[in-house]
């Protein structure tokens, strides 16, 4: 359920409110938003009657069920606003929220040595990224796949991190690894693969850094969902949704189905940021212009895409990597997109 209270409740009626909540055995949960308070009630709400919370306070406005069942996640939670995740890295804070510019994530697939992700680092930055993405441990569907460096390759990252004040997002795939990854990360990602790991997710949620969360292979939006609710559920607010293509029954000319209506249903949805990755939705680096200014004029609040300076010789993901170059120009022609829908940074980003 949701108290909403009246615009200007004085803060000892808004304590007043919380503690008498909390002493019928609910856990309220203060969102301050632009204009009004909000209470996020958690607990055993079935039986409870609007109307007897509503006699609390001649404060409160109104009292709403939430009919969803992902309720930290909907976007009746926080009474329609849209949630700013903001990130803190060496080169300021970072917010993906729908009302601030798109935010741009390129790297690697995966980590392959200190020469290559600081090289990559630089140009990506040069370009207008603002965080590098690379794998120091990557999920595989062959065991015999180059599966990454493992804890070798987040010093490389800590390494790229230092050159160039990128903010770093790196996959955790075992709560045994998480809190070295957490060390260098400051966004942690769950794969595809992971989304309902729900072990996984509630560690995860337990922690302070922002978690980037993708969604499943074959997973519903509901499903995608839930996966986030785990996470704010273990108390951690800072969930950014990324659709990466899901399974359809036509895999022979893209490695996946690119599924950009999810960005208006996401919106009516959730109060969650959103990020669209276009390398793996497609899985060919030829389809990834096209598919990242679609998502740009859909009105993506992030975009993720894998550069690599030499793909042909990648350790994996080499066919969906653009190469520097290619993402140099990729980036002004975002531009021209991102200007039209009012998400380009200004001012706009240009290459040094």
């Amino acid at each position: 359920m949701i108290v909403v209270m009246k615009v200007g409740s004085p803060e000892v009626e808004i304590s007043r409110v919380s503690d008498e909540l909390s002493g019928w055995g609910l856990s309220p949960e203060k969102i301050v938003g632009k204009h009004k308070v909000v209470f996020g009630l958690v607990g055993e709400t079935v039986s409870l009657d609007p109307l007897q919370i509503q006699e609390v306070s001649p404060w409160i406005e109104e009292v709403l069920r939430v009919e969803k069942p992902f309720k930290r996640a909907s976007r009746e939670y926080r009474q329609g606003e849209a949630s700013d995740v903001i990130v803190p890295t060496p080169n300021g804070d970072v917010h993906f929220s729908e009302h601030h510019p798109l935010v741009i994530v390129a790297g690697p697939c995966s980590v392959e040595n200190e020469e290559m992700i600081v090289e990559t680092a630089r140009r990506v930055k040069a370009a207008g990224a603002q965080f590098l993405r690379g794998g120091a441990y990557k999920p595989r569907t062959s065991p015999y796949a180059f599966q990454g460096h493992g804890e070798s390759a987040l010093g490389l990252l800590a390494a790229a991190r230092e050159a160039t004040g990128l903010g770093i997002i790196t996959e955790v795939m075992d709560t045994a690894d998480l809190d070295k990854i957490s060390e260098v990360a400051d966004v942690v990602q769950i794969g595809a693969r992971n989304m309902q790991n729900f072990s996984l997710l509630k560690k995860v949620g337990a922690q302070n850094k922002a978690v980037l969360l993708k969604r499943g292979m074959s997973s519903t939006i509901e499903e995608w969902l839930m996966a986030a609710e785990y996470i704010l559920a273990a108390g951690n607010p800072n969930v950014i949704l990324c659709e990466r293509g899901i399974r359809t029954f036509d895999r022979q000319y893209a490695r996946n189905t690119l599924d950009l209506s999810v960005l208006p249903v996401l919106r009516s949805l959730t109060h969650l940021p959103i990020m669209i990755d276009p390398s793996h939705g497609t899985g060919r680096a030829e389809y990834v212009p096209s598919m990242a200014m679609a998502a740009i004029a859909a009105g993506t609040d992030s975009l993720m895409i894998e550069v690599h300076p030499n793909p042909a010789k990648a350790l994996s993901d080499g066919p969906q990597s653009l190469t520097p170059e290619r993402f140099d120009r990729l980036v002004q022609e975002m531009s021209v997109i991102g200007k039209a829908v009012g998400r380009w940074p200004q001012p706009a980003m240009a290459l040094v």
